[in-house]
């Protein structure tokens, strides 16, 4: 009779002891080059329309070609361009522009991109995209009204805007869509990049704890949507923004966000380059109410016009803050003298 107990508590307890023992050692078995969407779906997280298990190599290397050429070689030839003004690269970087990536801090950023000569530029990179949320968020309404309410919640419509209102270009065609989301499953964050702490690990391994607490810190590690708080020019330009300026590090947002479009063979027609005379105009203009003023078209950017549809994006609070605009102003009224 004992044994014929024992043999039943084994065959109806073993299960559960399984359960508890793949749970507590769920997050160990994950390495750090575990891809985040495979984590959360062992915690229940439905996965999105947009995300790819399995990246083909060929349509990655079709849909880093669209991203930063703004078309690809196909077995048909060169595809038609996508925009005839900008490629995506034009805005966005596609690696990681922060050490910590749970938070927003401009300065940081900057840091960033100083040690790492990243482009300093208005959107959000790609690197992790396919694991956010929303996609246009924050003040983005403000520009694109109800073209965001879409974009904001669908990585493909949120291409599909950019596409087509941010580049003035045209809508994407299925191939291309297909191969942009095998090229960005690519860039996709990793266990490794969360900078989980050796107690976090250990509430993510507790099987008491409910799969909805392990996700709410996981997401608590980096942003699943970025914020975007639009901001004003100074009221009177001629004070700015009441802060010391430091000629370093307007130095470097010259070169790696200016210079980025506005360079010879760049993507604008206007030149910004290191002679005296440039940094004279852009000085002479910094009271202006009008599109020369750094602080005009660095709040506001321009809008697509009849006959000159390219325009520039604005930089947001978060993507250049009130100091660092004063960096800049510094460092060209430096350099014109």
């Amino acid at each position: 009779m004992k044994s014929l107990i024992a043999i039943l508590l084994i065959v109806f307890l073993y299960p559960l002891l399984a359960w508890v023992s793949s749970s507590n050692s769920l997050f160990e078995a994950f390495g750090p080059e575990t891809p985040l969407m495979q984590v959360n779906a062992s915690l229940g997280l439905a996965i999105p329309s947009h995300y790819v298990n399995r990246a083909d190599p060929k349509k990655v290397r079709i849909g880093g070609q669209l991203i930063s050429e703004g078309r690809a070689d196909t077995p048909q030839g060169k595809s038609n361009y996508i925009s005839r003004f900008y490629a995506c690269t034009s805005c966005h970087n596609t690696v990681r522009e922060e050490e910590d990536i749970s938070k927003v801090d401009s300065e940081l950023r900057l840091d960033y991109a100083i040690e790492h000569q990243l482009p300093y530029l208005q959107a959000s990179t790609f690197w992790g995209i396919v694991n956010r949320v929303a996609w246009y968020n924050g003040d983005y309404i403000k520009k694109y009204g109800d073209l965001v309410i879409a974009a904001n919640k669908s990585l493909e419509e949120s291409i599909q805007l950019c596409a087509q209102e941010c580049s003035q270009g045209r809508e994407l065609e299925a191939w291309e869509m297909e191969a942009m989301l095998h090229y960005l499953a690519t860039l996709e964050l990793k266990v490794g990049d969360l900078a989980l702490s050796k107690e976090e690990i250990n509430q993510l391994n507790d099987g008491s704890a409910s799969n909805q607490n392990k996700l709410n810190l996981i997401a608590s590690k980096y942003l699943p949507r970025s914020p975007a708080t639009f901001a004003e020019p100074p009221n009177d330009k001629n004070r700015g923004y009441g802060m010391k300026g430091n000629v370093e590090r307007g130095k470097a947002i010259y070169e790696l966000g200016c210079q980025h479009c506005h360079k010879e063979d760049g993507v604008s027609d206007l030149v910004l380059d290191d002679a005296k005379k440039t940094f004279k105009w852009l000085r002479n203009n910094i009271s202006a109410d009008s599109q020369n003023s750094i602080y005009e078209i660095i709040r506001h950017g321009t809008y697509a016009e009849y006959g000159h549809r390219e325009y520039m994006p604005l930089y947001t609070q978060e993507k250049m803050s009130d100091q660092q605009v004063e960096d800049l102003r510094f460092y060209i009224q430096e350099m014109a003298y």
